[in-house]
């Protein structure tokens, strides 16, 4: 930080929101096209029913609750990188907790469309949420998907808050450089912020309080979904392992898309000296941590099986390694396992190409690992005579890639109205001016 102003640092965070360049539209014209295609998925859907996706008895669990689990795991990187490191007082976490937080908003936004999407009557959806109605009509409160609604709609309302709040004095600098109409608007936003004294005693006060909030919501989020299958009585998922070995793989699937997401954005809007490679190293490091809680839990899962003297259970496993779905293991063991062990050659995890490189395959590793917990299992459940092979259609998997294009315009659009990276954050780490500098001035 040493040589930049207070004036350098707002200037160059803020330059993304008054200069667009031709790789912006790009990507955004991509997600539009992703989102479209999902879109027109969905609407086939909505019109013929759920007999186009691929659904066989007894799989009617597939790539929708794959990729909501997916999501919900992406969203957990912002809320431990913007609030428990903040707690901790790790400086690495102020050039990268913005974008993470922005992420961990997107990504439920859109794990959120996938029970709707999964229970087929979309219009129906509201009968999820529990109101008083006139028919009489409750929700069964000992349904782990009823768990979900409340633990998503909990963390989404709590990181959005969060989130907020930790925008305001940025909002500010932003207001300060518009005019007209967007002045307005930002200064609404801004809730009168100045900078005084008063306000920023009271602006940590509240940060502080809602990072402590948030902290518990890493642990129980993520603990609430894998309920969804460990309070299951089928193979494979009746397990107390479940509850960590989630909360562990999405912290590690976030920390790798935050990397994804940060490490081309640093290089497109020459960022190095507020996103560097220093960023990247810790992020990387989260993901071995991670990684090796997760694998260690794999083993875990086997040897458990194995000493279950369960056939049932001993079963299912081995058919995840020799049976229909033992490529599905292996790119999961693959992507999750072995491939991130390159980053613990420091050369390795301080190389962009290898960052960005692993950082996805990271990624498709954990929707693969999903994918083999809930197909494999419901695949080959106690009659051997109901075994089958779920496959799923290009309506599943189209609805998928439009989910991909819907956080990307969500993220786009974010990094074109708000900074994404803390300025006032950055400016703690940067020399106060002087007095002879504001007489040079």
């Amino acid at each position: 930080m040493q040589g930049l102003t207070y004036g350098a640092v707002t200037r160059d965070i803020l330059k993304p929101l008054f200069k667009t360049s031709v790789i912006y539209y790009g990507l955004l014209g991509l997600s539009l096209a992703a989102m479209a295609w999902g879109g027109y998925c969905w609407y086939l859907q909505m019109i013929h029913g759920l007999g186009v996706a691929g659904y066989q008895p007894p799989v009617f669990w597939g790539v929708y609750i794959t990729t909501f689990v997916f999501w919900v795991g992406i969203g957990h990187a912002g809320t431990l990188i913007s609030a428990v490191l903040f707690l901790f007082r790790s400086k690495w976490r102020t050039g990268v907790y913005r974008a993470a937080e922005a992420m961990t908003i997107f990504a439920v936004m859109t794990a959120g469309l996938f029970p709707a999407i999964h229970v087929g009557r979309v219009w129906n959806a509201y009968w999820l949420f529990p109101y008083p109605n006139q028919r009489q009509l409750w929700q069964n409160f000992k349904s782990p998907l009823m768990w979900d609604v409340f633990a998503v709609s909990t963390y989404f309302s709590v990181s959005a808050i969060f989130f907020y709040i930790g925008l305001i004095p940025d909002i500010a600098a932003i207001r300060d450089r518009t005019s007209g109409v967007i002045k307005k608007l930002y200064s609404s936003l801004a809730l009168g912020w100045r900078g005084t004294d008063r306000q920023w005693h009271h602006y940590m006060g509240a940060y502080g309080f809602f990072a402590a909030f948030a902290t518990p919501l890493v642990l129980s989020v993520h603990s609430v979904v894998s309920w969804d299958f460990a309070m299951a009585q089928t193979m494979g998922w009746h397990s107390t392992l479940f509850p960590p070995y989630f909360v562990a793989g999405a912290i590690f699937s976030g920390c790798a898309m935050v990397i994804t997401l940060l490490l081309p954005m640093s290089i497109v809007f020459k960022w190095e000296k507020y996103i560097n490679v220093w960023h990247f190293e810790h992020l990387a490091k989260m993901c071995l941590l991670t990684g090796g809680i997760l694998t260690y839990a794999y083993g875990t899962e086997y040897f458990i099986a194995w000493y279950s003297d369960n056939p049932y259970e001993w079963g299912v496993f081995t058919d995840r390694v020799v049976g229909d779905y033992w490529w599905v293991f292996y790119v999961m063991v693959a992507c999750n396992c072995v491939i991130p062990l390159i980053w613990w050659f420091k050369k390795m995890r301080t190389n962009y190409a290898v960052l960005f490189v692993v950082s996805i395959v990271i990624n498709i590793g954990m929707w693969f690992e999903r994918f083999n917990i809930i197909a494999s299992s419901l695949a080959h459940q106690f009659d051997p005579a109901a075994w089958t092979y779920y496959t799923p259609s290009y309506i599943e998997w189209g609805i998928m890639l439009g989910s991909f294009g819907w956080f990307s315009l969500w993220f786009l659009l974010f990094v074109k109205v708000m900074p994404s990276v803390a300025i006032a954050e950055i400016k703690e780490l940067v020399r106060p001016p002087l007095k002879s500098d504001e007489v040079a001035a």
